[in-house]
């Protein structure tokens, strides 16, 4: 039987490194919770900034926050929250709320200039581009969906640190995550999605795939409390299914690297 090699001793620099390695990881691990609330914090918190910039007239600083946010979000004014206006939001007039919908403001919207009607594909263009005014309001860097994904992922995870004190959390089946946390998010999104793609954009009756698909999806458009209700349902249901697991292996991490740090003198016995 042949002789294992030696194990080889890391020494130097390299050492250094592992170890520190470790100790950032074994630190990690244990406050895992509190560092991902903290960045979802964040996360919530500057596209909230962005209106309050724009109200104060720190125009510069509010888009770069709306530029860094775009690859994330659509950031439609029709599906955005606004703050400091005469409305929390203005959704279309296909949504059918109570609320003064976008268009009865988009013809004094140099945004909107040139945008013919039933060519939702630019009016979607301009709704983008559209930030607000001193009348309106402006927008949150964040639609309304996300922004109610991303806040009850917080609430979520802020529940999650105070119930395991107290008890142990069984995470959510997944068959009910599907049913719960994606099926209504799923139905609103991609039905709303659908019917958009079955509308002809210079207008008249859809034909050939356009026609099935209208068939099957009416043109419709989320109101914003459906938006924010289906997007809380997702953010809330995602912590509960995800992390109790999470915890168990930060928790596994923890206990391992926590032994092999006083193995080597790095943390006391």
């Amino acid at each position: 039987m042949a002789t294992p090699p030696p194990k080889k001793v890391v020494t130097g620099r390299t050492r250094d490194f592992v170890i520190g390695a470790d100790k950032l990881i074994y630190k990690f691990s244990k406050h895992w919770l509190g560092v991902l609330n903290a960045i979802i914090a964040l996360y919530v918190a500057l596209p909230i900034l962005a209106p309050v910039l724009m109200n104060v007239g720190a125009t510069g600083p509010a888009r770069v926050i709306y530029t860094m946010y775009s690859p994330m979000c659509h950031q439609m004014a029709s599906r955005s929250f606004f703050l400091f206006g005469e409305q929390a939001a203005y959704p279309r007039a296909l949504a059918g709320t109570e609320l003064n919908p976008l268009e009865s403001y988009t013809p004094n919207l140099p945004e909107f200039s040139g945008v013919e009607e039933g060519n939702w594909a630019a009016f979607f263009v301009a709704a983008r581009e559209f930030l607000g005014n001193e009348a309106m309001g402006y927008k949150m860097a964040l639609c309304e969906r996300d922004i109610a994904i991303y806040g009850f992922v917080l609430i979520g995870g802020l529940m999650y640190g105070l119930v395991r004190r107290f008890w142990a959390v069984r995470p959510l089946p997944f068959i009910l995550f599907l049913i719960i946390g994606m099926g209504p998010i799923a139905w609103d999104g991609f039905s709303q999605l659908f019917s958009y793609y079955a509308t002809p954009l210079g207008g008249g009756e859809p034909a050939g795939i356009q026609a099935f698909l209208s068939s099957i999806f009416p043109l419709r458009e989320s109101s914003p409390f459906l938006r924010t209700f289906t997007g809380a349902l997702f953010g809330f249901s995602l912590v509960w299914l995800a992390y109790p697991h999470l915890d168990v292996n930060m928790g596994r991490t923890e206990a391992d690297l926590e032994a092999k740090l006083k193995r080597i003198g790095e943390l006391p016995s």
